[in-house]
């Protein structure tokens, strides 16, 4: 049996289209672990949504132990994760080799699993401000773009951070942003970290960083195409297994698109 759980708040509530016939589930409210554990081993399972369905689905299930075929259908707003394999045609993914051995981020007592990436900054501002909109107009289309600039010119400042990657210990000012990634991209189509592989053990950590706005907003729009990275002066990689990050002054973070306010640090770890 083939079943399809579908996120009905996903791509701003506009329903998909699926197989006639499809054996339908509403994923929102459903109890995940049980689900699961009653299936069959042949039983297979189609999530149906985007960046933010993958994410409930790997926080929700010990995807390391599972069993049954999982496949994506994308039905997102953003699909970063679709976006990273290459895919550009919508069509029911095999995602098991992708949901195993996830990063967990270690935030405000939160401990949580991320598939693309955490983004911790202006990235995080834009989530937040998303969020607010969301709260008025619930199926409000979101220009992150917008958002970023507005901030970067008026309402986000920048700060300095503590970066340690495999307990190596980097200090940068005026820092805009500052994401562990998994994957290439986050936000929407922004290719943050051009040289990661999904497959590798290890996550790519960007920090962005610059004390002229106007200078920060002209790079900007080169994170759509992983061209930032050239303009080492602004922007420095590292790579390693075990991340962190921290702030002289709080601010919003995201992990896969999903708010956490009042951020003063943050620990990535890869098993």
């Amino acid at each position: 049996m083939k079943y399809y759980l579908y996120n009905n708040l996903s791509n701003n509530g506009i329903a998909p289209e699926l197989p006639e016939g499809a054996n339908v589930i509403q994923a929102v409210g459903k109890d995940y672990p049980k689900f699961f554990s009653e299936l069959n081993p042949e039983d297979e399972v189609v999530l149906v949504g985007g960046d933010g369905t993958l994410n409930y689905f790997i926080n929700a299930v010990d995807t390391d132990s599972i069993k049954n075929n999982i496949y994506l259908l994308p039905s997102g707003t953003g699909n970063d994760f679709v976006n990273d394999l290459g895919i550009k045609e919508r069509k029911e993914i095999l995602i098991n080799d992708y949901i195993k051995n996830l990063p967990t981020v270690y935030v405000n007592g939160l401990v949580q699993k991320f598939i693309n990436g955490i983004g911790y900054g202006i990235d995080g501002y834009c989530c937040e401000v998303a969020d607010k909109i969301k709260e008025k107009t619930p199926n409000a289309k979101i220009n992150y773009t917008s958002i970023a600039v507005k901030g970067l010119l008026f309402h986000y400042k920048p700060t300095n951070a503590t970066v340690t990657v495999d307990g190596e210990t980097f200090k940068y000012d005026h820092v805009w942003l500052c994401p562990s990634m998994k994957g290439r991209f986050y936000g929407g189509g922004m290719m943050v970290a051009p040289m990661q592989d999904r497959k590798n053990e290890t996550l790519t950590v960007v920090a962005y960083r610059c004390p002229s706005k106007l200078k920060a907003l002209i790079v900007f729009p080169k994170i759509f195409t992983g061209e930032h990275v050239k303009n080492t002066k602004m922007v420095k990689i590292h790579t390693g297994s075990v991340i962190e990050v921290k702030y002289e002054k709080p601010c919003a973070l995201q992990i896969d698109g999903e708010t956490v306010l009042n951020v003063s640090s943050y620990k990535v770890v890869v098993k």
